[in-house]
């Protein structure tokens, strides 16, 4: 798969890129795209927006109804990142409602800076359930999620501080109370672990984006909304009358019957030109998300067996976070809890191996443009 990286392996080609979890490299095919969103400014001017929302949108819909066996592609909405749908779903609730709020404590910033900081200002009541143990977080997150006063239930498919994989969230969603507003984040699952949300997306939002593993870039962020929601936003765009059905009430806001009533105004939509190019590279190829994962769990075992054999790495199988049932268990990066978390990522960088750390977690990101070689290089370097 290396050849379809060409031009960002050839941009830096001392680079080893092991941080497939956060900036993945792009394809040579979305460069192909962004320079098609320019010349149909250039040809269309104000005009585009008729392609964008007629074509561009509508393609990129079917793909994530694709990926994620969605019944309904008309019900997912764009927006240039996920912090805008948090606020744009919180602001469902009614003004000065203080609400109660079920999460847990691996939280990506997109959310969990901003319920922090309105549970500062006493707005929320928040219940944040540990995501460790890993073998009891389902039961301890239903049992937190059932209480009848839940307003919002909001977690991760993966956790970006651990990998680790929540299978069950069909119980999950079905456990909350019918009032209660389901939210899950799948950035870490996106194009990266088989998914179906068939059987509850009818009852949950799931919201992701192509910077990560699908490949694209910024500003191609999106929210799946439950078929019938009907909630009316405070914070609400423009874009989100279209297609409005409820006229006759001119003094009503309109808002779109489908997953566009959760869009708001003018954004930059290279991202979604970027995004197509690369599920069609994946239709092309015949590349499923599973085989992706397959690939990528290959080279996780390949890299823990080598890293288990080397008596002499800065890092040890020991240091993994990993739940009970293993690699099946976990995303596409491998998470070591280690104090000297940061500082070994500088050691590589200096050696222009690329790894990110979150505080005392190092994580090590495997994607499909990796090889055997790839990982002999990176134990060779630890």
């Amino acid at each position: 798969m290396k050849s379809l990286y060409s031009r960002f392996f050839a941009a830096a080609p001392g680079r080893l890129h092991f941080a497939a979890h956060s900036h993945h490299p792009w394809p040579d095919v979305t460069r192909e795209a962004q320079i098609e969103a320019w010349d149909d400014a250039a040809r269309l001017a104000d005009l585009k927006w008729e392609r964008v929302f007629g074509e561009v949108a509508t393609e990129a819909q079917g793909h994530i109804a694709r990926v994620l066996d969605l019944p309904a592609a008309s019900q997912v909405a764009f927006a240039p990142n996920t912090h805008e749908f948090v606020m744009r779903l919180l602001s469902c609730f009614p003004p000065g409602q203080r609400l109660r709020v079920v999460t847990t404590d691996s939280e990506f910033l997109s959310f969990s800076r901003q319920i922090a900081r309105l549970e500062e200002e006493k707005l929320v009541d928040l219940v944040r359930v540990p995501a460790e143990p890993f073998s009891s977080f389902s039961e301890r997150f239903i049992e937190a999620a059932r209480a009848a006063d839940t307003d919002l239930a909001f977690f991760s498919q993966v956790f970006f501080n651990s990998g680790f994989v929540v299978r069950d969230f069909e119980a999950i969603v079905n456990a909350a109370p019918p009032r209660a507003m389901v939210v899950i984040d799948g950035y870490h699952g996106f194009f990266a672990i088989p998914t179906s949300l068939r059987k509850v997306a009818d009852r949950a939002f799931f919201l992701a984006g192509g910077y990560k593993y699908a490949q694209s870039g910024e500003g191609a962020c999106f929210l799946s909304v439950p078929r019938g929601y009907e909630g009316r936003p405070l914070n609400t765009g423009w874009f989100a009358g279209f297609g409005a059905l409820e006229g006759g009430d001119f003094h009503r806001v309109p808002f779109s019957n489908d997953g566009f009533r959760f869009m708001g105004a003018t954004f930059d939509p290279v991202g979604l030109y970027r995004f197509n190019a690369v599920a069609r590279l994946f239709e092309s190829r015949g590349l499923t998300i599973a085989s992706v994962d397959d690939h990528v769990k290959a080279l996780q075992r390949l890299f823990l067996d080598g890293l288990g054999a080397k008596r002499d790495a800065v890092l040890s199988v020991e240091d993994l976070i990993a739940p009970s049932d293993g690699l099946a268990g976990l995303g596409h990066f491998l998470t070591f809890r280690r104090k000297d978390a940061g500082g070994i990522a500088e050691r590589l960088a200096a050696r222009h191996v690329i790894v990110d750390h979150r505080g005392d977690r190092l994580r090590f990101g495997f994607g499909m443009y990796h090889d055997a070689n790839d990982v002999a290089a990176l134990l060779t370097h630890l």
